[in-house]
């Protein structure tokens, strides 16, 4: 019978043994939210290509959550937070085959108040600024809060001294903390999400302690530099700076320094050390500068190291100097400028265009080469209305004097001037027909009292400019040969009462404009213009065969 008992107590020690490790398996982390308010619950030790399935209770798939919680990039979302909600959700793990790596259980708690339970706690010294936690890092990843609010035991905080403040992050600062600062304080996150106005909430127990900083031990921390590489010129300055946290009093058994190989830095005549003591939210910091005035290149890659020794160890950090790389800024240079002439080049090219092109056919001209010839004879046709006395009218004095005198004699061109070239006694219209096939241009040259509407062609000399024009403009038009130059002459001229064609040829190419002031002043103003219609004049004639070049004085 002993023995049978002694088995007994056996068997229920190993069961009581084995209940105790079952819960302590099943512990699970309680989650207490308010009703009505949003809430997200994450599955925090997932990685990044797991595969999280979230559940109801024991549940093993998605189905079993209830109305109002949804899952979203591997978030459980409640929207809103409802009574019925109160119970434990399940999150499975599994990788990318499938297998289940871990299954985590949540309770969530769900209360009426708008001030959520919480067994959440924090300690503040007495006197030392500091910040409480919003802890709802996953609200503010989804871009969406439109405000922040702290509550105190569930009411508006008011508070003697210095006011409190939030961060981006919508944690708390508590500047000075004092006994008056103990209680519940609750972090209010306002959000829009799909058009919809909802309240997270979080809430944490404060504790202001009484404990006088400086008797309790911490551990300094070398906080600035960390090991790196700084880019430097040489010649110039250069400052490194080591800072670090010694505590909560100047009266600190840690030492902080900087050391250059095996010497400290403030034996080295190039280089001076400064300190400064930095109190920061109640902690001290110790930061020591390094300056070296001029860098020469025995600075370069060589070590550089901030120590800090205290009762808990030696920390060492250690910077090196690095020539800077120039090759990158002449790159980027010679990027620039090469940019900066392409740009030029093309406004050279859009602003003397004229100018290149008349260049590249004289250039051209000194190298002649067999041409296929075109049939023609003449480079241009000369179309103009003239009276009987012709001298006197200035349009015929344009056409027949000083065109000759500037294409002909100085620039090697052919002209066909009506009045000068025609024979007399032939077919006028047959003629002229002929002529004009013969032409690679045709010039009409217009002036103001000039009208080739054929109802006001009263006189022969119109009759016949009017055909020249049908005939050539038809051609122009149908054929794009002859190609048709407009000269205007000594004032504007009123298309209204010229032939469709005409006015269509001035609206899509213009015309150019000759005065007569130009022969009659020596002004810098005009003696440009009048150049620059000769240039643009013969820009629009053909070039001129090197052949007719060489016999040009």
């Amino acid at each position: 019978m002993a023995a049978a008992g002694w088995v007994c107590l056996v068997t229920v020690l190993l069961s009581l043994s084995f209940v105790v490790a079952r819960d302590h398996r099943g512990e699970i982390d309680t989650f207490y939210v308010s009703a009505g308010h949003f809430f997200l619950l994450n599955c925090y030790t997932a990685e990044a290509l797991d595969i999280v399935i979230w559940s109801r209770g024991e549940s093993k798939d998605n189905l079993s959550l209830p109305t109002g919680v949804e899952v979203r990039d591997r978030l459980l979302w409640f929207l809103p937070v409802q009574m019925s909600h109160n119970g434990s959700y399940t999150c499975q793990i599994r990788n990318q085959s499938g297998v289940l790596l871990r299954r985590l259980k949540f309770w969530v708690s769900v209360s009426s108040g708008e001030c959520p339970y919480t067994v959440e706690s924090i300690s503040i010294t007495k006197g030392v600024s500091d910040s409480l936690p919003c802890k709802q890092k996953e609200i503010f990843r989804l871009n969406s809060v439109v405000n922040v609010r702290w509550m105190k035991d569930c009411q508006l905080i008011q508070r003697q001294g210095n006011p409190i403040s939030v961060d981006i992050r919508g944690n708390m600062r508590l500047p000075k903390a004092s006994e008056e600062d103990n209680g519940k304080y609750t972090c209010l996150i306002d959000i829009n999400l799909d058009g919809r106005n909802y309240t997270a909430s979080r809430s944490i127990l404060l504790t202001v302690k009484d404990d006088l900083p400086e008797k309790v031990f911490v551990e300094p921390q070398l906080v600035t530099p960390e090991e790196q590489e700084i880019t430097v010129e040489v010649g110039l300055r250069v400052e490194l700076q080591c800072l670090a946290f010694i505590g909560y009093s100047e009266d600190s058994e840690s030492s902080v320094h900087w050391t250059v190989g095996k010497d400290y830095a403030e034996d080295l005549e190039e280089i001076t050390v400064s300190r400064k003591t930095i109190h920061r939210e109640g902690k001290v910091y110790e930061l020591v500068i390094l300056s070296i005035a001029k860098v020469h290149p025995k600075f370069l890659n060589f070590e550089f190291e901030c120590h800090l020794e205290s009762l808990a160890g030696e920390q060492i950090s250690v910077v090196k100097l690095k020539k800077a790389d120039r090759s990158s800024f002449h790159m980027s240079l010679a990027v620039c400028s090469s940019a900066s002439l392409a740009v030029l080049a093309l406004a050279a090219c859009f602003f003397f265009k004229v100018n290149l092109i008349l260049a590249y056919r004289n250039l051209l001209a000194h190298f002649p080469k067999q041409q296929v010839p075109d049939g023609k004879l003449y480079d241009a046709y000369v179309s103009f209305i003239h009276s009987n006395a012709m001298s006197s009218h200035e349009g015929a004095r344009f056409a027949m004097q000083i065109l000759p005198e500037k294409l002909e004699e100085q620039y090697g061109y052919s002209l066909f001037i009506r009045g000068r070239d025609d024979c007399p006694g032939e077919a006028i219209h047959d003629a002229t027909a002929a002529a004009m096939h013969q032409c690679r241009r045709l010039l009409i040259i217009l002036s103001p009292e000039g009208k080739t509407e054929e109802s006001t062609c009263v006189c022969d000399n119109q009759s016949q400019v009017w055909y020249e024009q049908k005939v050539g403009l038809h051609d122009a038009l149908t054929k794009n040969d002859p190609r048709v130059i407009l000269v205007e002459i000594d004032g504007p001229v009123d298309y209204s009462h010229l032939p469709e064609s005409l006015r269509y040829i001035k609206r899509k190419q213009g015309a150019l404009k000759w005065k007569k002031d130009f022969l009659e002043t020596h002004k810098f103003s005009e003696l440009y213009s009048k150049r620059n219609f000769w240039t643009n004049l013969r820009y629009h004639m053909p070039p001129v065969p090197a052949r007719r070049l060489q016999t040009v004085v």
